[in-house]
């Protein structure tokens, strides 16, 4: 790695992949270093929508969701692959939160802050209508329903997109590598930072002009290190959800619901499987392993309940769950779903920039932001000056489909070439409708393997080799849980494939027996943490 960067970006989730590539997009040498793997704090731990904001319209945050209500556009189009439109219901009872009018409006203005293609509308629905949509719901006291659109997402795989995107642009970037220390020059201003590689424990230092402290959860943890840590703080809030089998929940249509106690929840039908989320609590523990309490178990088990009385779901029935933590900035005496998701910029004394806040959503027009400031920064220290953003229309990995109205021809022309490698059709689309553009390295990776390892079909083995070929996946844990989801949507197949993932994956990088053991215990207790039925 070369030692001096223009900018160096600490933290691998979506912020900080987002930073890197519009700062490498615009000509500057980047470096980014990631404790974990990438996207493995928040930015894998999402409600997995790139959604508009529409609950902060009751906050009256109206620039914030004309912003990330456009924004969503934005990231469909550089990436449908990994981001697909999905019709929202809400659903209108007496004495709930959100009344018919209200909600009429509501939508309207939102239609209109967030620019919504006219396709999208939103709809109002009669009590009917509503149960067309969806007969699991309550009956009971039922009004009508709002209809209206927001994205899909796999959090995760957005992540990585962006990051093998920033690095085709030249950005240097790098995991399971943790800053220590930072590194100033003789009038205190932050020069770099000296890292440990956590796999061969090495440390070195990494030199730049400017750095930018993207870390999430963990951003007052550097202030503190770089000793800015001073005027607004972060506040953590958890967030859980579960997965139940559509056997036992069998929901056709994604709801956005709300609870005995005035919040707002979303069932999402996904993958044969229905999840349910998420909680808002107040969390002070440690940000790396947030795990589901009973608490948080029941309290979504009582929304199931709440809106779908039919509806039999006990603690036995969930399979898996995660919880992530968000990174809020604090205000005093806030309810936890009351405290702003906006972002908001810091720089201190010695220059290290901080970014903290902000949505999964409007990590471009974040990273816009955080990139201006580092060019004026660059400009007033070197004197060299960049271009402007240019990431508003630049796919990223696996986006080179034509946008959302070119990706279902692209799939049809491309799907005979997985075929010839000896896959299925049904298997060859499912690959293009998840690797968009990469997905001929993919037909190519199975052709080459087959019949060569018998344990794991062609499709799961192609998508394990090229997580680690071309994704930056060191461990079973980075290919199981983030880069493919299985872990979360098919964790009985996880169970079923594990050993033969590890074997796999060992003989790849001639681990070590110790090693093997290391990661297959890390592994286990992942498997562990999504099903027990609590923590504790």
């Amino acid at each position: 790695m070369n030692n001096k960067f223009d900018v160096l970006v600490i933290g691998g989730g979506i912020t900080g992949a987002g930073i890197a590539l519009d700062a490498a997009a615009r000509g500057m040498e980047v470096a980014l270093v990631e404790m974990q793997d990438f996207s493995a704090g928040t930015s894998s731990r999402s409600t997995k929508l790139v959604h508009g904001g529409l609950r902060y319209l009751k906050q009256f945050e109206v620039k914030m969701v004309a912003e990330v209500g456009k924004e969503r556009e934005v990231v469909y189009e550089n990436g449908p692959h990994v981001t697909t439109p999905e019709w929202m219901l809400l659903p209108l009872h007496q004495g709930g939160t959100f009344g018919k009018f209200s909600t009429n409006i509501g939508l309207r203005v939102y239609d209109f802050l967030a620019g919504v293609k006219k396709s999208e509308r939103r709809k109002m629905l009669s009590k009917e209508e509503t149960l067309a949509k969806e007969p699991l719901i309550k009956k009971d006291g039922l009004k009508g329903g709002g209809y209206y659109v927001e994205y899909r997402t796999d959090d995760s795989r957005l992540t990585v997109e962006v990051m093998k995107k920033a690095v085709d642009c030249g950005a240097a970037a790098i995991n399971y590598t943790k800053v220590e220390n930072f590194l100033y020059d003789k009038n205190g201003k932050v020069e770099g930072v000296e890292v440990r590689n956590l796999i061969t424990n090495t440390v070195y230092p990494i030199y730049a002009n400017v750095v930018v402290n993207a870390t999430g959860p963990w951003v007052d943890t550097l202030r503190t290190i770089d000793g800015s840590r001073k005027g607004k703080a972060l506040q953590l809030t958890k967030g859980v959800h579960l997965v139940i089998d559509q056997s036992v929940f069998p929901l056709k249509q994604a709801i956005y619901f709300d609870t005995p106690d005035k919040r707002m929840v979303f069932a999402i039908p996904r993958d044969g499987k229905t999840y349910v989320g998420t909680t808002d609590t107040f969390y002070s523990e440690d940000p790396i392993h947030p795990s589901m309490s009973k608490e948080d178990r029941d309290y979504l088990l009582e929304a199931i309940k709440f809106m779908f009385p039919s509806i039999s779901v006990s603690a036995e029935d969930v399979e898996s769950s995660w919880a992530g933590v968000r990174p809020l900035i604090l205000e005093d005496g806030k309810d936890p779903s009351e405290i702003s998701r906006k972002d908001e910029i810091w720089e201190s004394d010695s220059r290290l920039i901080t970014i903290a806040g902000g949505k999964l959503t409007g990590y471009r027009k974040m990273a816009e932001t955080v990139v201006n400031l580092v060019s004026t920064r660059l400009q007033e220290k070197t004197g060299k000056s960049f271009k402007q953003c240019m990431t508003k229309s630049m796919p990223i990995s696996g986006g080179d489909v034509g946008g959302s109205k070119g990706f279902s021809t692209y799939i049809q022309d491309v799907v005979s070439k997985g075929m010839n490698g000896g896959l299925s059709k049904e298997e060859a689309e499912n690959i293009a409708r998840l690797y968009g553009s990469n997905a001929p390295i993919l037909y190519e990776i199975a052709k080459e393997l087959s019949g060569k390892y018998e344990e794991l079909s062609p499709v799961l083995l192609a998508r394990i080799h090229y997580a680690m070929e071309y994704e930056y996946a060191i461990t079973p844990t980075d290919v199981l849980l983030r880069r493919t989801g299985m872990l979360l949507f098919d964790i009985a197949k996880v169970k079923e494939v594990k050993d033969a993932v590890i074997e796999y994956m060992a003989e790849y990088y001639d681990w070590s027996t110790e090693r093997t053991n290391t990661l297959t215990a890390e592994l286990e207790k992942e498997i562990h943490k999504a099903t027990i039925p609590f923590a504790g």
